[in-house]
């Protein structure tokens, strides 16, 4: 069973959709119970990093997390804003502390002038050759809505990459935790085998 978090930050239907595509069946839910009883979990969001760690704080699902994800050890996913929770602490806003389930911090991309914030649109993609979100998927081009970027302080966690206006982390994978920076649900054929990848882990 797939338990997507449900905290009020991000597309959880888009997600729920692109499972069902894949004939599986996502519960959004943001019970302890559900998360007891789920095989995977997936963090998705889209937003600002404070409100995200606050809306996870008031729901109590923090500690639900860090028990399911490193207790227990099942697959976790982050996407986009859910990625970016995984750090220890995020510069955007005020300095906030995160999840810290992989060591760094998510600050702002760095862009020369002549390129905007945010990141919009699709992007190429550099997959490590021991990334296992990206195993047998051809297409290496993905679509990423972001201002911020995970920095971990291992570059080994970084599993793929993307260069727009620097190089970061479009992807990490620490154990059984993973993240990635651009949307799969919004990435097609590619982005639905990202999933499909991480739901046969």
């Amino acid at each position: 069973m797939i338990a997507i978090v449900d905290y009020g930050m991000g597309n959880v239907a888009s997600v729920r959709n692109a499972l069902a595509l894949l004939g599986e069946e996502g519960l959004v839910t943001a019970s302890a119970e559900d998360f007891a009883r789920a095989t995977h979990i997936i963090l998705p969001g889209v937003g600002a990093y404070p409100d995200g760690m606050r809306e996870l704080h008031e729901r109590g699902l923090v500690a639900v997390l860090q028990k399911e994800v490193l207790e227990n050890k099942k697959p976790f996913l982050g996407i986009c804003l859910g990625m970016q929770l995984l750090t220890e602490r995020g510069e955007e806003g005020a300095d906030t502390e995160g999840l810290g389930f992989i060591a760094g911090k998510t600050r702002k991309l760095a862009v020369t002038p002549d390129l905007r914030l945010p990141h919009i649109g699709w992007d190429d993609v550099a997959p490590a050759p021991d990334a296992r979100l990206f195993a047998g998927i051809e297409s290496r081009d993905f679509y990423f809505v972001h201002s911020f970027v995970v920095e971990p302080v291992d570059p080994a966690v970084t599993s793929a990459a993307c260069t727009y206006g620097e190089t970061f982390a479009a992807a990490v994978q620490k154990d059984n935790i993973f993240g990635v920076q651009f949307h799969p649900e919004k990435s097609q054929q590619a982005g639905l085998a990202i999933l499909r990848n991480f739901i046969n882990l």
